[in-house]
């Protein structure tokens, strides 16, 4: 019987790479995005080239009865990996912007995640089996100003994964938390930061990002950073004084000057 995987934000970016990768191993997947035309394109080119079963279901995860709704759609079916990858940013000083979108990215990046957690989670564990892989960031190891919102939801994905992680050890269940580096995605466009000096420094690409985040769930690793510049970053600011890492940080987000 085919295994299962459910992954949120998955009609482009690293979702969509996500799901070709599961599918290609031949899982039998759920998508879950906004867009149901999006989503019924890829589930249809997947369902072509890998025989695999494709479940679409168009949710808003900002709605707050969105990760209960998606539970009831997906019903019996168990599911064997969840990969909680949406998400978005909001990009300029914290008193700019819109109250409603920053308050959405909470929900988003950080409450929906734990909603969706605690809804699949119980039955991984009395199937004692499954995966979680929630996409968090290399931003998770630091405060950022001129993104404050995003880094403090990612860092709260980080912990509230490391947690998870430790009080399932021996159940069967594994929980990974996967912190790439600036991914070339349209994030950068939705977050409208295209001219950060962070993106002018050059992205990874989504699709080997991907495939690194796939393989770390695989092995039910806890905390992965792909990429060994972001690697070092994070290593670093353990040692740094925190004053000195948030200044770092804000000269990076800062706007390339033409």
């Amino acid at each position: 019987m085919a295994k299962t995987a459910l992954i949120t934000g998955a009609s482009g970016g690293l979702g969509e790479e996500f799901a070709r990768i599961f599918a290609r191993e031949k899982f039998d997947l759920v998508l879950v995005a906004r867009s149901g035309e999006k989503l019924g394109t890829l589930a249809n080119a997947l369902q072509s080239a890998h025989g695999v079963s494709v479940q679409i279901i168009a949710k808003d995860l900002i709605q707050p009865s969105a990760p209960d709704e998606v539970f009831a759609e997906v019903g019996s079916t168990p599911i064997d990996v969840l990969v909680n990858n949406a998400g978005y940013a909001t990009y300029g000083p914290f008193i700019d912007i819109d109250t409603r979108s920053d308050l959405d990215e909470i929900q988003l990046n950080a409450v929906a995640l734990t909603h969706l957690c605690k809804r699949f989670i119980p039955g991984m564990v009395a199937r004692r089996s499954g995966r979680v892989l929630n996409i968090a960031s290399n931003a998770a190891f630091q405060p950022g100003p001129l993104m404050a919102v995003y880094y403090a939801t990612k860092a709260y994905v980080l912990s509230l994964s490391e947690a998870l992680a430790e009080e399932l050890r021996g159940s069967g269940v594994t929980v990974t938390c996967y912190c790439p580096g600036p991914t070339k995605t349209g994030f950068q466009d939705r977050a409208a930061m295209q001219e950060s000096k962070l993106v002018q420094q050059g992205l990874m690409d989504a699709k080997e990002v991907a495939e690194i985040g796939y393989r770390a769930a695989t092995k039910g690793q806890r905390v992965v950073i792909p990429g060994a510049r972001w690697k070092a970053l994070a290593f670093m600011t353990r040692f740094l004084p925190r004053s000195l890492t948030t200044h770092m940080v804000m000269r990076t987000q800062g706007r390339v000057r033409h």
